[in-house]
């Protein structure tokens, strides 16, 4: 399994986990809540039925107030621990309570005169032969036959112990299948994500490959114009890689990095062979025609869409950190820390590289140079740092073929450019 596959296993499986932890309660939660409105909404219509009459015109205060006390015998009875009767005006007419109703009766909240137009309810969390129970308390408006208000019932009922019993029991089913509908949502959604990110990794192979080959097309093209072979582009790009190590870059930055060095005199192409390939000193005019291989190749990289930071590394490779360089003249940390990597790379393995206008330097008088430089065309930081691993890149590099450090560029691109496996 790749470091891919287990990130996504570990964060498929802490969603589908909280999903569970806070999915479960709620299920709970709800369930529980719909049981109690169940209890509830059978309650309050078989309320209605024997309390049909009330207000009757016909009837008498005396005929109305024994019929009450009738259907509140009824509906204790049945469904109700309590059972109060009032009249419009909010009288009561009538009550009546089972032996359970007569032991909660204190432990409930009172009220004032009933006056209200909706039905509703509410729980009181009760003690009943020291037993913690719930009661439900529904408050019903009863209405005639012309939806006129002709009175009000509110009864209380003390669910059973087998009926909470079986609200948790419901509960807890409805808990117990969100959290496995959670875990197993999670389990199916794995091997999705892990395909699709298969593929992805396929395709970023492939537009990996199609940009290598496209880099190395330009280094070819480079190396054909210029005198040193193309080993050059992959000594810079890899000590460039090997710094950029060294001072934390990852991602983009990296990758610019590499593929910046690679190419970063890829403006040479614009530059005539009568000037390019002079094995003398050039002349103030052909100097000026030369370092225009700078503008010509960053136009190159930007229109190709590299990253921004291969432009960067192309366009300010010439930059000093003094401002003496060209073709901006920015100075200190103003240029791209990927060109400030570069430049250093790039000189010294020019000074220790066999060109027309001259012979290989050696180790030491490379390093000299290097450390002439150090304030006004390197930065002082950057430089200290490459000092420190130049001897081993120099003996490591120096006995390489271009096959050889072609290969150890593919090494290095592949830890920043490929997910690993």
């Amino acid at each position: 399994m790749n470091i891919y596959k287990k990130r996504a296993a570990l964060r498929i499986g802490l969603v589908s986990l909280l999903l569970a932890i806070l999915g479960s309660p709620l299920a709970w939660l709800i369930s529980r809540e719909n049981a109690e409105e169940e209890v509830v909404s059978f309650a309050i219509e078989e309320s209605r039925r024997p309390l049909a009459f009330l207000n009757d015109a016909s009837k008498s205060a005396t005929d109305n107030a024994r019929q009450a006390q009738h259907g509140a015998n009824i509906l204790t009875s049945g469904i109700f621990d309590i059972a109060e009767v009032y009249d419009a005006q909010g009288k009561k007419l009538a009550e009546q309570m089972t032996p359970t109703g007569s032991l909660v009766e204190n432990q409930l909240p009172h009220h004032a005169r009933p006056d209200y137009q909706d039905t509703h309810y509410e729980n009181n969390a009760i003690s009943l032969e020291g037993d913690k129970r719930t009661a439900i308390r529904v408050f019903v408006p009863l209405f005639d036959k012309q939806k006129k208000l002709s009175g009000y019932f509110e009864g209380v009922r003390v669910i059973p112990e087998w009926q909470m019993q079986q609200i948790s029991a419901d509960a807890s089913i409805a808990a117990l299948m969100v959290a496995i509908a959670s875990l197993l949502c999670g389990m199916t959604i794995y091997p999705v994500v892990t395909y699709l990110a298969k593929e992805n990794e396929r395709k970023t192979l492939q537009i990996y490959e199609s940009h290598i080959s496209m880099m190395e097309a330009l280094g070819r093209a480079i190396a054909k114009r210029d005198s040193d072979t193309g080993a050059h582009n992959y000594r810079v790009a890899w000590m460039a890689a090997l710094m950029g190590e060294k001072r934390g870059l990852s991602g983009e930055h990296m990758q610019g990095l590499i593929i910046g060095s690679f190419l970063h005199d890829v403006g040479k192409i614009g530059i005539p062979d009568a000037i390019l390939l002079k094995p003398g000193k050039h002349t103030p005019e052909e100097m000026q025609m030369m370092r225009t291989h700078v503008e010509h190749g960053e136009q190159i990289v930007k229109g190709a869409g590299w990253l921004p930071s291969v432009a960067a590394v192309v366009a300010a490779h010439h930059e000093k950190w003094d401002g003496q360089g060209y073709p901006r003249g920015l100075q200190g940390e103003a240029i791209p820390l990927e060109a400030r990597i570069f430049a250093i790379v790039d000189v010294f393995d020019a000074l220790c590289s066999k060109r027309p206008y001259k012979e290989p330097f050696s180790y030491e008088q490379a390093i000299a140079i290097l450390r002439e430089g150090a304030g006004s065309h390197f930065d002082p930081d950057l430089l200290a740092q490459f000092l420190e691993i130049a001897s081993s890149v120099y003996d490591k590099i120096s006995s390489m073929n271009e096959e050889q450090i072609h290969a150890l560029l593919r090494e290095t691109m592949t830890r920043h450019f490929v997910i690993p496996a």
